[in-house]
């Protein structure tokens, strides 16, 4: 069986080796296919799981509110609810905003392996400073564990989270209202809340521009402090958690809403509309690489084709000794399958030294030398040649089949 098999092996690099430039352009066309689809994929996928980290490491992968997505019902309808109850003129009493024992659910999350909670206190002052007022959006925040939970710390352009707990007032602004105030590192302006408390607050650090996930309207400062400006001591509205594995924040969410009853809301939820719009993008690449490769293996069909063609004598020749229909149909499937693993193996070759330009290429953004995110993963190789392998064998058992309808005897005897 082995001998068997080397013999049509041999047959079918014979058949490739004669027709030399038809066999390079064949497994050229392969080549250039794979090397593109690997350079475009690397270059989508890339960037989609660069953008997808972004959204999971911008803020915290749940963000625990004290919102209420519906109202709580009524104290008749809670007891009655089966009953026929109608309630008229009673008055709707008012709530203090804030999540209620909140540390219980901080005790909650922690319990989860791998998960840390982070409060927050967030609300709005006026900054005053030589006749000029600025509206702000500030977060009181503990510097230690909000570190651990978002990526803060890094969008820093001078000074450090950790210096909201060394200075006293310290408080942490955009550049972008820095300029529009005239303000600088160290400096002091006058911060006014709802309730009418005023204290002084001292810059310690400041966001680099550009950070839309931070807006540029918002400021951060040591939670006691900023409960203390805001008039809420002791109370939080939010809670920040992250997971071990992000893409568990949809499950969690919901068990610590139904649990609580608090607005939980997992960056899934929060970004349901860019991901809805990277799936129809993955649907968009994967359609026109996949038609890059098609196009590909039509050299290999051209190849194959032009060998039954040509090797019809042959053919007749190798049946009336005794090679059967299968035998004559696997030299022209090896002959293409021999095409598409010389052309990905190029192709391959072809696509690395693309990324690597892509990958070498600077672009200069807000002050800062970046480069293009590139997916280097074997999936990508792994994928291109299987669909690739696929393609070819596809390509060449199309014309292969003509070779197993051929009549000896016909060809023999030159009949047309």
């Amino acid at each position: 069986m082995a001998g068997r098999l080397g013999l049509l092996l041999h047959i079918a690099a014979k058949h490739l080796l004669v027709r030399r430039r038809q066999t390079m352009v064949a497994v050229s066309g392969v080549a250039v296919g794979v090397g593109f689809f690997l350079a475009v994929s690397a270059l989508m996928v890339g960037s989609q799981s660069d953008f997808v980290k972004t959204l999971i490491d911008a803020a915290p992968h749940i963000i625990v509110s004290d919102e209420l997505r519906s109202p709580q019902p009524q104290p008749g309808r809670r007891v009655y609810g089966e009953g026929a109850v109608a309630l008229r003129g009673y008055k709707v009493r008012n709530e203090v905003r804030g999540i209620k024992d909140w540390q219980r659910i901080l005790r909650e999350v922690d319990a989860i392996p791998g998960a840390i909670g982070s409060p927050s206190l967030s609300g709005a002052v006026t900054l005053r400073l030589g006749g000029r007022e600025e509206a702000l959006g500030i977060v009181g925040i503990d510097p230690a564990i909000e570190a651990r939970v978002t990526t803060i710390g890094d969008k820093l352009r001078s000074g450090r989270l950790i210096d909201l707990e060394r200075t006293q007032g310290g408080i942490i602004v955009s550049e972008e209202l820095a300029q529009r105030l005239g303000l600088g590192m160290g400096d002091i302006v006058s911060a006014t809340s709802a309730r009418g408390a005023s204290r002084s607050l001292r810059i310690v650090a400041l966001f680099k521009k550009g950070q839309a996930q931070l807006g540029a309207g918002q400021g951060y400062m040591l939670l006691r402090e900023a409960q203390s400006l805001l008039g809420r001591p002791f109370v939080i509205n939010r809670i920040g958690v992250k997971l071990a594995d992000p893409y568990q924040a949809d499950g969690v969410a919901k068990r610590i809403e139904a649990r609580h009853a608090y607005k939980a809301e997992s960056w899934q939820e929060r970004s349901a509309d860019f991901l809805g719009l990277l799936l129809t993008r993955n649907v968009i690449m994967y359609t026109v690489v996949s038609a890059i490769l098609l196009v590909a293996s039509f050299g290999i069909y051209t190849a194959v084709s032009n060998s039954v063609a040509d090797k019809r004598r042959d053919i007749a020749i190798l049946r009336s000794i005794g090679f059967s229909q299968g035998d004559l149909q696997l030299i022209f499937v090896m002959e293409g399958l021999a095409l598409a693993v010389i052309g990905v193996i190029a192709g391959w070759l072809l696509g690395f030294a693309l990324m690597a330009v892509l990958g070498s290429l600077e672009f200069p953004i807000r002050g800062e030398i970046q480069h293009i995110p590139l997916d280097r993963s074997s999936r990508q190789y792994l994928i291109a040649a299987a669909a690739s392998l696929t393609a070819g064998i596809v390509a060449a058992w199309l014309p292969a089949r003509k070779s197993a309808r051929v009549d000896p005897v016909d060809i023999l005897r030159g009949a047309v």
